[in-house]
C-alpha cells in the first residue's frame, strides 16, 4: 500500500513538474516574439538603399531581419508600391524607417497592417491633403543648399556644387563627392503630390531630428514631428545622420522595434 501511495506521489509530482515546464514555454516564446521586428528601411531622394548600409549591419548584427527598399522616385504612388512590397514580402510586424522624402512614403505606406511603429529620421511626415513641396518651401532657406529645375524629363537632382555642404556635411569629402556622382533624381512631380493616408495618426512614430542639417531644417523638422505626436530624439548630423551616425539612428530603430 505504502509503495502504490508512493508511486502516485511520484507520478503526481512529474506530472505537476511538466506542467510547469509547458506552462513556461509558450510564455518564453511570445516574450522573444515581442523584441524581434523586422525592420524595413525606405531611402530619399537624389540616393538608393546602399546608404543604409552601416545601420543594416548594427541591426542585422543584433539579430534583427533587415529589408532596404529601392525606391523609383519617379512617383509617390509608385514609392509606395515599392515599399508595400516589400513590407508585404516580412514574416510578422514591420518597422518602418523613412529618411527625407522617404518619410512622405512611409507616411502613407505605413497604413499596411503588417506595420507596427514608424521611424523618420531627417524626414518629411505630410498630413492628408498636403504635399512635400509645401514643407520644402515652409523651411527657412539655406544657401549651403539647393535643388536644380526639372530638366526636360522631369527629373530634379540637388544641385552639384551644394551636394556636400548641403546634403552630407560630416561626411569625407571622397564619400560626398561619390555619393554626388551617382546621387539619384527624383521626378518633381513627387513633391506635388498630396498624402492620402496618414500612418502616424494611426501607429506609434519615433523620430529624429538632425541638428545640423542644411538640406530639411531642423525646425521644420521639429514641427512636423510634434504634430505627429512622435517620440523625438535630436542627434548632431548632416541630412545623412543614418550614414554619418549610424549607430545613434539604429538605437532609435531598435527603440521603436521593442516598444510593442
Amino acid at each position: 500500500m505504502n509503495t502504490k501511495s508512493n508511486l502516485f506521489k511520484k507520478s503526481s509530482f512529474l506530472v505537476t513538474l511538466v506542467l510547469i515546464i509547458l506552462s513556461y514555454a509558450p510564455q518564453s516564446s511570445r516574450a522573444q516574439n515581442t523584441t524581434t521586428k523586422n525592420i524595413v528601411l525606405v531611402h530619399g531622394a537624389f540616393a538608393d538603399g546602399s546608404g543604409w548600409k552601416a545601420v543594416y549591419e548594427i541591426l542585422t548584427a543584433k539579430g534583427y531581419h533587415v529589408s532596404i527598399v529601392q525606391n523609383p522616385l519617379t512617383s509617390l504612388q509608385n514609392d509606395i508600391d515599392a515599399t508595400n512590397s516589400v513590407i508585404n514580402q516580412q514574416q510578422g510586424q514591420v518597422v518602418l524607417v523613412g529618411h527625407s522624402w522617404g518619410g512622405t512614403v512611409i507616411t502613407e505606406a505605413g497604413v499596411n497592417p503588417k506595420v507596427a511603429s514608424l521611424v523618420y529620421v531627417a524626414a518629411f511626415a505630410p498630413d492628408r491633403g498636403e504635399t512635400t513641396g509645401q514643407w520644402v518651401a515652409a523651411a527657412p532657406p539655406s544657401p549651403d543648399a539647393g535643388f536644380t529645375a526639372p530638366d526636360q524629363f522631369g527629373f530634379i537632382y540637388y544641385d552639384r556644387s551644394k551636394f556636400h555642404g548641403g546634403f552630407a556635411a560630416d561626411l569625407r569629402e571622397s564619400e560626398a563627392a561619390w555619393m554626388n556622382a551617382t546621387q539619384v533624381p527624383i521626378v518633381g512631380k513627387c513633391f506635388e503630390t498630396p498624402i492620402q493616408e496618414v500612418a502616424w495618426k494611426r501607429k506609434p512614430s519615433f523620430a529624429i531630428v538632425a541638428t545640423n542639417d542644411k538640406s530639411l531644417h531642423p525646425k521644420t523638422q521639429r514641427e512636423m514631428y510634434k504634430r505627429a505626436d512622435a517620440k523625438i530624439t535630436e542627434i548632431k548630423g548632416s541630412h545623412v545622420i543614418f550614414i554619418s551616425q549610424p549607430e545613434a539612428v539604429a538605437k532609435v530603430i531598435m527603440a521603436a522595434a521593442n516598444i510593442h
